[in-house]
């Protein structure tokens, strides 16, 4: 029997805070690399471009817009969710469908019927890879269908997405400028890794336990390749813990995870984790 997890009381309630320097660099973040976009863009300098574009999907879905899901900045609620959805159009996305899908995934997790988020954890790499294109179409559409008193705020990002894109093509077909029509093309084209790095690599549906049932990545590599992301399950466990914190908080529960054996996905040397990896079989 798996003994009761510890509390943030006891791991630290320190872990829920983050200063408000970080709070507002995080939330300028976005807005800042889509300004520096155009920027770019503009001048010619379409790597750079392109890469403030990659920046972006990685610090709003995957970062500070997840912390706003769960309120992790204790901002007042109206300005919290002002604030999701700014962002999350910015990369032509609905805050709240994302909002409502995410916090329904926390509930439902491994239900492979009742949890379109995590969907692409449940089959093969290939069929995660194919359901991208129409990730965050079918996390709308799911919002609008299960929450009819989100329709009117779910409707309104939608128009909003959908004349954002219509000025950027207008744009490119009048002769003025293709920087808005690419930048479109290229938060669409990010879209379709998401299934794979949020739902397929860091999920394991058929653990029998919610410590088995979310992968356990540590190593140096990994957190330089993630840039100190890959702490699903820590998440999982603990969703009021802004992201700054969690290779902290990854730090305080190692002890708790080794005693129950959970094993770890290790990518590069470096601590944390006595337990061996297990490979995935699907």
């Amino acid at each position: 029997m798996t003994a009761p997890r510890p509390s943030l009381a006891e791991l630290g309630r320190d872990l829920t805070r983050v200063g408000r320097g970080r709070v507002a660099a995080a939330l300028l973040t976005p807005f800042l690399l889509a300004g520096a976009y155009v920027v770019f863009a503009s001048l010619g300098f379409w790597f750079p471009a392109v890469g403030c574009v990659v920046a972006l999907s990685f610090v709003t879905y995957g970062s500070v817009s997840h912390d706003l899901v769960h309120r992790c900045y204790r901002l007042p609620r109206r300005v919290n969710d002002a604030l999701l959805t700014a962002i999350e159009l910015l990369m032509l996305r609905s805050g709240r469908a994302y909002l409502l899908a995410h916090l329904n995934h926390h509930t439902r997790h491994p239900d492979p019927h009742d949890d379109p988020e995590a969907a692409g954890a449940h089959g093969t790499l290939w069929q995660a890879a194919r359901s991208g294109p129409f990730f965050f179409a079918r996390l709308w559409l799911w919002a609008v269908r299960r929450h009819p008193r989100h329709r009117p705020r779910l409707l309104a990002e939608a128009g909003a997405v959908a004349l954002l894109a219509g000025a950027a093509a207008f744009t490119a077909v009048a002769g003025w400028t293709v920087v808005p029509a690419v930048y479109v093309g290229l938060a669409y084209l990010g879209t379709w890794v998401v299934p794979v790095i949020t739902a397929y690599v860091p999920h394991a549906p058929r653990g029998e336990t919610a410590l088995l049932q979310t992968r356990r990545f540590r190593g140096r590599l990994a957190r330089l390749v993630a840039l100190d992301h890959l702490y699903h399950l820590e998440h999982h466990l603990y969703p009021a813990v802004p992201h700054q914190n969690w290779p902290e908080l990854a730090r305080r529960l190692d002890p708790y995870l080794d005693r129950h054996g959970v094993p770890v996905v290790r990518i590069g040397p470096g601590p944390g984790g006595a337990a061996c990896a297990t490979p995935r079989t699907t």
